[in-house]
């Protein structure tokens, strides 16, 4: 084991069911790219540009990423999460001689600017243990220095493989070397410095590094049975913003790059923060690109225009994407005002270090905010009222908030928090009495956001719900192992509301947005679905909803007819009201649908209000293209039936 390096079960108190969710931090950015060395393909956590120095080598030219965390740290960023991606490329090695043969170490990373050395002693070491030294490793900054930023020290290891400290074996705990070929018979032999009154020297690493060739898309994209390029991100724990600097100083990324990247903030819930290509050169022509761009998504946002900043190698200003120092400006405006209290938008402002390659004038500014453009400047507009800020949806957004860059991340800043102050249940989960402690920590975090105003106008005791209980979990949940909590906030449109579904089980969490509806108290349903095409097969779905409370609608839908021509949906059957079954809680929110808010196959299930003197609920159920037999999505249909399909389809 490096003696340098403290490795050692760490024992931390995570929240549990007695303790409030922690709200987490909003401004965690992930940057990846091209670096001058370090780690590949593992994501790394870094508190400062100095950071990123010791492990990533600093400013590098063939590297954007080099200048956009630089950027990103002297406009107010905090964190940061960098994952260096190489094409080709290939380590430096060590030759250590052993008599005549010779025992070969390898760099954990490639490149050739990872300078390392290493020395060989048998300090403490008996005559009788001939097959036993000393090594020592260390990390340069630059060949020929003194300057030693990293060390570690392996004692009494062995050439020997039968021996518990066979130095193969013990260099697997290294950071930065490994055992290249076979290991020889003989141990290696002492350094020596020449010249020097020490009697032990270092032996340098060979020039034999190579930095690779440029970055190509396939090489960010990566892959995810890998965990390369992107997916490499997919192992972290959370994650607010991701960069992805253009592939060099002439080449933006390409459209399949920023489709995989936009779908992999979808799944971190995150946002992505997007560069406008280097040939914008005023607003006419961002409007034009982004309507060829066709990037309409609310997982997504740009600033308008690239920045102009000090490029400390070459030693003047130079043009560089934005994506760094937008980050930074977000996290510093986080740092401020965090994404827990209400408030208007803050104009993003680059500080006196950086500032845009073109000035834009109200006119220019109010039209790329109207097109989800977001304008970027150094100086405060003349207007007391900033244009709020947007995310790339243009109007394509699954929700009315989604077009709105705070908006966004409030609802993704929620989902991550109560999915990671709710990850307690996973050791009780087959325990009915955790889903009322599960929503009741719920209940308690979400409360005061809503006695703050964060939930938009009205009562604060209508703000929120949250569904814990038998109509959302079931007998088979408890036999698989899995609970579902349904949340539900008030948007900014009047009695609307937004919804998600937690899933805590033996294959991790997951969260999912879903929609959802209010019904009357005590209604009782069930779902049908008629043959869509000649041949299909009906499934017919029966449960039975009592509620003993009414509560105010969190979407209201009015019923549709089952004449209209146009109407892809069909009526299903309607029963009688059924009486109030004990038992149930009094939370009148009942989950009648899910359906992922994004892609154009999902499907869902809206529940329309009492129909006839009968007062009885009718669902309608739009038809989708990937419909399991019967014309019904297999995930709606798991959603009511669970035995649907055999043994029951899980979230």
């Amino acid at each position: 084991m490096p003696e340098s390096q403290v490795r050692s079960f760490v024992v931390a108190e995570g929240p549990g069911a007695n303790q409030p969710i922690a709200r987490l931090p909003g401004a965690v950015t992930a940057f990846v790219g091209r670096t001058v060395r370090g780690p590949v393909n593992q994501p790394v956590l870094l508190d400062s540009f100095a950071d990123y120095q010791q492990m990533f080598g600093g400013l590098w030219q063939p590297s954007p990423l080099s200048y956009a965390v630089e950027q990103y740290f002297e406009n107010g960023g905090r964190q940061a999460v960098v994952v260096r991606v190489v094409n080709g490329g290939a380590p430096a090695t060590i030759s250590l001689p052993c008599g005549g043969e010779i025992l070969t170490l390898e760099a954990q990373s490639p490149g050739s600017r990872e300078t390392l050395r290493a020395s060989i002693d048998y300090d403490n070491i008996g005559p009788a243990e001939d097959m036993r030294f000393n090594l020592v490793v260390q990390r340069l900054r630059a060949a020929g220095s003194e300057h030693i930023e990293d060390q570690e020290i392996f004692r009494r290891v062995s050439v020997a493989p039968d021996t518990a400290r066979y130095v193969a074996t013990a260099l697997q705990e290294s950071t930065l070397v490994r055992v290249r070929g076979s290991v020889p018979s003989r141990r290696p032999d002492r350094t020596f410095r020449a010249g020097s009154r020490h009697p032990i020297g270092y032996v340098d690493s060979n020039p034999d590094g190579d930095d690779g060739g440029p970055l190509t898309d396939y090489d960010i994209i990566g892959s995810q049975q890998r965990a390369t390029g992107l997916f490499a991100l997919s192992g972290t724990d959370f994650i607010n913003f991701l960069c992805v600097p253009p592939l060099d100083r002439e080449r933006d990324i390409g459209p399949s790059a920023l489709v995989v990247a936009t779908r992999l903030c979808r799944d971190l819930r995150a946002l992505l923060i997007v560069d406008p290509p280097a040939e914008w050169g005023d607003p006419g022509e961002a409007l034009r690109g982004l309507r060829e761009l066709a990037l309409q998504t609310e997982d997504a946002l740009m600033c308008f225009p690239r920045v102009l900043a000090y490029d400390r190698l070459r030693g003047r200003y130079e043009t560089f994407a934005n994506c760094g120092a937008v980050a930074g400006v977000l996290a510093r405006l986080e740092e401020q005002r965090p994404w827990w209290r209400p408030g208007p938008d803050e104009e993003i402002l680059l500080r006196p270090g950086t500032r845009p390659v073109r000035m834009l004038n109200d006119s220019e500014r109010t039209r790329l905010a109207m097109h989800g453009i977001n304008p970027l400047q150094s100086l405060r507009a003349a207007n007391p009222r900033p244009l709020p800020l947007r995310t790339l949806a243009q109007g394509a957004a699954a929700s009315t908030d989604g077009g709105w860059l705070t908006a966004r991340r409030r609802w993704l800043q929620l989902m991550n928090s109560l999915e990671r102050g709710t990850r307690w249940v996973l050791y009780d989960v087959r325990d009915r009495n955790s889903w009322s402690r599960m929503r009741g920590q719920a209940e308690t975090f979400l409360k005061p956001l809503a006695d703050s105003g964060l939930f938009g106008d009205g009562p604060a005791d209508s703000a929120f719900h949250v569904i814990c209980d038998e109509r959302l979990n079931t007998d088979h949940d408890l036999a698989a192992g899995q609970v579902h909590m349904l949340v539900s906030v008030r948007a900014s449109r009047p009695s609307e509301y937004r919804s998600f579904l937690i899933t805590h089980g033996a294959h991790g969490s997951r969260v999912r947005p879903v929609r959802s509806n209010v019904l009357p108290a005590g209604v009782r349903f069930s779902i049908m679905t008629a043959a869509a095409e000649e041949g299909a097969v009906d499934v017919v779905l029966e449960q039975d909803v009592t509620v003993d409370a009414e509560a105010p609608p969190l979407c209201e839908t009015p019923p549709r007819s089952p004449s209209s021509s146009d109407d892809p949906t069909t009526p299903v059957e309607t029963l009688p009201p059924a009486s109030a079954t004990p038992g149930h809680s009094d939370d009148a929110t009942t989950p009648v649908a899910q359906a992922p808010e994004h892609g154009p196959d999902s499907t869902t299930i809206v529940a329309a209000g009492p129909v006839g003197a009968d007062d009885s609920t009718t669902l309608v159920l739009p038809l989708s293209e990937a419909a399991a037999p019967g014309g019904l999505d297999r995930d709606d249909v798991a959603r009511f039936y669970r035995d649907f399909g055999g043994p029951g389809q899980q979230l």
